[in-house]
């Protein structure tokens, strides 16, 4: 049996907005993988909370009642002709949560303005650290084979230098999920000060960065019960992919022959 994603996506997207004895019943539903006893009444005895507080956690996920949130919830439970092991399962349904909140997140409109800055830029740097610095070179790599002049940093003291000497008309992207990395961070203000345009995607959005021009915001890793054995570079990955559909999008025959310029030299290379 699985439980039903979009009910757990929908506690997830709310968790911040509940009081503390509500996220004790939220916890509970996250974290539950097998069907029982979902009743007001077993579950008011069994997590110590009133049938009000129940009641309030149902109408912040979205919901007319405890009732209809518990009708939706169990609707989840499905039997399945090919078995997997809950730990098995959990990723994959992790995974599942994480796309999901990124449809929600990422703004479309948005992402079509920062391709038509990096389309429109002299020079790209993309900066990021340990799995970011993956995501960041993964960036460089796709944008690379559209005919955009990109470079991609992820050592400090070069990201550093690289920042301080740009100028107007580069754009420097900063992939962080915490969005606190010192060294992204720097090159990012010192862009700014040089008036490139700069771009931060993270997951943070507790802190106002008056320094970045696009604050691209990813899902974030918190309150996931298997946060911990997802990659980090997942949620980066796909504003690289949406991001390089766009710019396709921007010159389909152009950027088609240049991609394949760049196939071709790879191919009489071996």
């Amino acid at each position: 049996m699985q439980s039903n994603e979009s009910i757990v996506l929908s506690i997830i997207d709310n968790y911040d907005n509940f009081t503390s004895v509500e996220k004790v019943i939220a916890d509970y539903f996250i974290e539950n993988r097998t069907h029982g006893d979902f009743s007001i009444k077993s579950m008011k005895d069994n997590l110590f909370v009133s049938e009000a507080s129940l009641s309030r956690f149902a109408k912040k996920c979205g919901f007319r009642g405890y009732r209809e949130f518990i009708y939706k919830y169990e609707e989840g439970f499905i039997k399945t002709s090919n078995p997997r092991s809950a730990g098995f399962q959990d990723v994959f349904n992790t995974y599942h949560l994480l796309l999901n909140q990124s449809l929600d997140i990422i703004d479309e409109a948005q992402i079509r303005r920062v391709s038509m800055l990096i389309a429109g830029a002299d020079y790209v740097l993309v900066c990021g650290i340990g799995s970011s610095g993956l995501a960041a070179k993964e960036m460089k790599l796709r944008f690379m084979r559209l005919g955009i002049l990109v470079e991609c940093s992820d050592q400090s003291d070069e990201m550093r230098m690289q920042a301080v000497i740009l100028r107007a008309n580069s754009v420097v992207i900063g992939m962080s999920i915490g969005g606190k990395k010192d060294e992204i961070l720097f090159a990012l203000k010192q862009a700014h000060k040089n008036n490139a345009r700069t771009v931060l995607i993270t997951a943070n959005n507790d802190v106002e960065y008056d320094f970045v021009d696009e604050l691209i915001l990813v899902p974030s890793f918190r309150n996931l019960d298997y946060g911990n054995i997802i990659s980090p570079q997942f949620p980066l990955q796909i504003v690289v992919d949406v991001c390089y559909q766009c710019l396709l999008e921007q010159d389909t025959v152009d950027r088609a022959r240049v991609h394949q310029k760049t196939i071709d030299v790879l191919l009489n290379n071996e």
